[in-house]
């Protein structure tokens, strides 16, 4: 997760159409497989990683940044989290690397250092913006270096040593309204923002039941989307 989105929406970001229903499709992605030890790369203010916490039997969330000003620790729903500047071998049953790939240079490189840094069988979820016809001001305000298809995240996720489980694009329903709103905007002057925004409750609650209708075919949507989603393991 992004700070500067956080810092967008502030604390009521596990309400936001966008992060609430991004936490319901990793949910799904995961349904059938249990994790007691997390390793959340890049992971902000570590929201997914307290969804998990929250919402399912994990235990304990290792979270990985390097805007973290020092190493501390905490806790969510009475388990331990443990926010780390960087971080050495773990034994973790599942490493998240939610919307961070498209922030360096080396993307596979990145990938590899943590396929190596964790056992065989480790599970990965990774997720990243769709397509690079869709590139804006949003992109450039959230320093991203590329958007992906879903071919080519699942060639990154192989050539770093993974095998894909299953991918596909999300928020399938809701792209349409979305790529008309970037392309606009393409068109317009000013400075790079974030195309996150604060809604009405009625729009808010109306997006988030269209990506819900969603999920029921997540897995076979492999045509379009606003985000990509792999779930690989570690052979």
């Amino acid at each position: 997760m992004d700070l500067k989105e956080t810092d967008i929406l502030g604390p009521d970001i596990g309400q936001h159409w966008y992060y609430r229903s991004k936490a319901r499709a990793m949910l799904h992605m995961l349904k059938g497989t249990s994790a007691k030890t997390l390793l959340d790369v890049g992971a902000g203010s570590g929201f997914f990683s307290h969804h998990l916490l929250s919402h399912t039997e994990t235990a304990r969330a290792w979270c990985v940044d390097i805007s973290y000003p020092a190493d501390s620790d905490a806790s969510t729903a009475g388990k331990p989290v443990h926010y780390r500047r960087a971080i050495d071998a773990l034994d973790a049953d599942l490493v998240l690397l939610m919307d961070v790939l498209e922030h360096v240079g080396d993307d596979m490189g990145l990938l590899k250092a943590y396929v190596d840094k964790v056992p065989s069988g480790t599970r990965f979820l990774i997720t990243v913006p769709a397509f690079q016809f869709l590139w804006s001001g949003h992109d450039v305000f959230l320093e991203h270096k590329r958007r992906y298809t879903l071919g080519q995240l699942e060639g990154v996720v192989a050539q770093a040593g993974l095998q894909v489980h299953k991918s596909a694009y999300y928020f399938g329903l809701v792209f349409p309204i979305a790529a008309a709103v970037r392309l606009l905007q393409r068109n317009t002057s000013g400075a790079p923002a974030s195309s996150l925004t604060r809604h009405h409750p009625l729009v808010n609650g109306v997006l988030k039941s269209l990506c819900s209708l969603e999920l029921a075919f997540m897995g076979a949507n492999r045509v379009a989307g606003l985000t990509v989603f792999c779930l690989a393991q570690k052979p």
